[in-house]
């Protein structure tokens, strides 16, 4: 089993996400709450190549992502209305829990045994992080979807940043931007 730098393994949970009405409240209750931090912080953007359930996406997201310890949190608000995997939750149970991440090295491989066990392919895109990025809709059997992030060395760098911005850390300078890759053409 691989053990990544930021401490978890290919293969193995390493996210638990949130959607949330407003991202900036929500930062500050899971740093005075949870202790997560700091916060890295993208967008708000537009997927560059989303596609929610079989049609192309111009939602607009903003995400947040930080840690507690070697699990790595993410906060994620849409700033409009249009369908997505975000909306989608929201209106049927409102905010809050969302999806869990998972690294794969196998990314199609890993979205084709989602399929053949009956489980569809909710959402793709390439994440402002650098990774292709698979939202499988587990909610049928898990409290949440599953997110596939395919692995890289850029992603397990930027991922261990985060984590190592967290381990220590005193509070101060609680949210920051996140530097991120361009998405290929």
């Amino acid at each position: 089993m691989t053990v990544l730098d930021f401490g978890q393994t290919i293969g193995g949970v390493f996210q638990t996400a949130f959607i949330v009405e407003d991202l900036k409240t929500a930062m500050d209750e899971f740093t005075k709450k949870l202790n997560v931090g700091p916060w890295f912080v993208a967008g708000p953007f537009v997927p560059p190549r989303g596609v929610y359930r079989g049609e192309p996406t111009d939602m607009r997201v903003e995400i947040a992502v930080g840690h507690a310890g070697h699990m790595q949190y993410e906060l994620i608000q849409q700033h409009d209305d249009k369908p997505s995997v975000f909306m989608e939750v929201a209106k049927s149970r409102g905010y809050g829990f969302h999806h869990f991440g998972k690294i794969t090295n196998d990314l199609e491989g890993d979205v084709a045994r989602f399929q053949a066990q009956g489980f569809e392919l909710a959402f793709s895109d390439f994440s402002p992080r650098g990774a292709e990025i698979r939202y499988i809709d587990t909610l049928s059997v898990l409290p949440g979807m599953t997110e596939l992030v395919e692995y890289s060395p850029a992603i397990e760098a930027i991922y261990t940043e985060y984590y190592r911005a967290s381990v220590g850390w005193d509070g101060t300078d609680p949210i920051r931007r996140a530097k991120l890759p361009r998405p290929p053409e």
